[in-house]
């Protein structure tokens, strides 16, 4: 009746398809569990042969006349003796079949495991994975304004800005330069063809002469070709007496080139002395008719289409655009590194600061709840299924005789009061009916 683990358990078997995964194997901790029901299984089979004996010893007694007491002893150890047999079915047919006897509806955790797994994901699914239960599990942590106070911890805060550079320079370690390269590349070009950039030349151009920003730029064109006059006038000589015909006198040609380039230098240099020089009045108008063109003009606007499109096409500007991630790539690499650069210390203080406003401001406190509470529900929602999946193809993949085993070891002591417990409610139900029907002189 009452079996031994060695011979009520068969050796454990090989894991299944899926596989038995070394967290769920029987470890020392289970073992230490396992001695424990079995000295659960020993006082409770002990209670059972006492309360046998007195039983015996109670009829023996009554047969030989030693009073009627004896029948109230034993029929309390009579009906004690029922409890104890009935619950220590109960508790066997869950793990095994009683007596190595095939009756139905035994040996439920072993035939049943599947069963039971596939029962525990819905039950999980339907009463721990709804969007009421994590709103409502969500909001009573308080998860913003915790986060919040552990953030404005300057240690925390210094934590996780080491960790989040360490992440970011490993994904940029792991990115391929040339896939970068062309994705960067690929997008400007795009988002440049996409967008026709006359207009909003025109309209940056118009502000600027409205604003006379473009004098500073006269006045050093003038500057610099002033100085550059004085500095090559015989390029000056030069290029006039080389352009004039061959039948005039040499001295006359340089009379000739002397006159251009005194001219040529009084008006640049009057240009770059006078504000008010009409050459500087002629630009401002050039200008300003220029950035109306190119706002308004449908053929100036189609030819800085066409200059565009030609630019972005040379391979000189590709590589300029592709050359642009190694830049930034190792100017984001080195300051990830350095503890002391304005990239780190501009992420401190925004952690800090968005941990200090996130553990005193309830209105932002809200908005992140919200935020995670829409976001947990919609992934308990969206993938509920492929949780509980999980649950069920887990137990699924269990050995059956090692699922028992373990889980008897968890359970089983528990398990083992209820036959105490029926012994003894038994015993007491017994003796009380026993009572009952003498006083009503049955």
């Amino acid at each position: 009746m009452e079996r031994t683990d060695e011979e009520t358990l068969e050796p454990s078997q090989p894991a299944g398809p899926g596989g038995l995964s070394a967290a769920f194997a029987f470890n020392a901790a289970d073992e230490r569990r396992r001695r424990g029901v079995r000295r659960m299984k020993a006082f409770a089979l002990s209670l059972l042969l006492l309360v046998a004996v007195v039983y015996a010893l109670a009829t023996w007694a009554s047969a030989n006349g030693a009073g009627g007491w004896t029948e109230y002893v034993a029929a309390a150890a009579e009906a004690g003796m029922v409890g104890a047999m009935a619950d220590w079915f109960a508790v066997t047919a869950l793990f095994r079949h009683p007596m190595g006897l095939p009756i139905p509806h035994t040996a439920i955790i072993p035939t049943k495991k599947d069963v039971l797994g596939r029962s525990l994901g819905e039950f999980v699914g339907e009463n721990f994975l709804s969007s009421d239960v994590v709103r409502e599990r969500l909001r009573s942590v308080g998860f913003a304004a915790r986060l919040g106070a552990w953030l404005a911890e300057p240690a925390n805060a210094d934590r996780v800005t080491a960790e989040l550079s360490t992440a970011l320079r490993g994904a940029l370690t792991v990115l391929r330069d040339v896939d970068v390269q062309a994705v960067v590349g690929e997008a400007i070009t795009r988002r440049a063809h996409a967008q026709e950039i006359a207009p909003g030349l025109g309209k940056t151009l118009e502000r600027v002469v409205a604003d006379g920003g473009h004098r500073k730029a006269v006045d050093l064109v003038c500057a610099r070709a002033h100085d550059w006059l004085v500095e090559h006038s015989d390029s000056v000589m030069a290029a006039v007496t080389g352009g004039a015909p061959g039948w005039t006198p040499r001295f006359v040609d340089r009379k000739v080139g002397d006159r251009v380039y005194r001219e040529l230098l009084r008006f640049v240099t009057e240009m770059r002395d006078s504000p008010a020089h009409p050459a500087r009045g002629a630009i401002d108008r050039f200008l300003t008719d220029f950035a109306a063109d190119l706002q308004s003009d449908t053929a100036t606007r189609a030819r800085v289409e066409r200059l565009k499109s030609e630019a972005l096409a040379r391979q000189e500007v590709q590589d300029l655009i592709a050359s642009a991630w190694n830049s930034v790539r190792a100017m984001v690499v080195a300051a990830a590194e350095d503890e002391r650069s304005e990239l780190r210390l501009r992420a401190r203080a925004g952690l800090l600061s968005l941990g200090r406003r996130m553990a005193g401001d309830p209105k932002l406190q809200s908005r992140v709840d919200d935020w995670l509470e829409g976001m947990a529900v919609h992934v308990v929602t969206s993938y509920r299924s492929e949780i509980t999946l999980l649950i069920t193809d887990t137990i699924a993949s269990w050995d059956a005789q090692q699922t028992t085993r373990k889980i008897e070891a968890h359970i089983g002591r528990d398990l083992q009061f209820i036959r105490i417990n029926g012994t003894v409610v038994g015993a007491l139900v017994g003796l009380l009916i026993h009572t009952v029907s003498r006083a009503l002189g049955a």
